[in-house]
């Protein structure tokens, strides 16, 4: 498995605007996208204008046609709630349990 984490930084007060637009436009492009398996959005305790988007894939090659071919288009749907542009890291997934992620959020 693969990982993309993605770091936004939203202008002053935009921050829950920015997850919105994540949820509401963006959660339904990587939904579409061949391997990919699941996504977090975090937003920062301490520094609320930082937000992490963090996406799972079953290989890089999956995640690096998503960064090719959709990206692009993702970044101008946010880009006008962001300060500056996303800083994009990969990595390889070592340990992954987000089952229990999801059911603790559901309970």
């Amino acid at each position: 498995m693969f990982t993309r984490v993605v770091e936004l930084k939203s202008k002053s007060g935009k921050s829950k605007e920015l997850t919105n637009t994540v949820n509401e436009k963006v959660l339904p492009i990587l939904k579409k996208q061949h391997g990919f398996v699941d996504e977090i959005v975090l937003v920062s305790d301490k520094e609320t204008d930082r937000v992490l988007g963090i996406s799972f894939w079953n290989t890089r090659e999956d995640a690096e046609l998503y960064h090719r071919e959709h990206f692009p288009q993702v970044q101008d749907s946010v880009r006008h709630l962001l300060e500056g542009e996303p800083l994009v890291r990969t990595f390889n997934v070592e340990t992954y349990i987000g089952q229990k992620i999801a059911a603790h959020k559901a309970a």
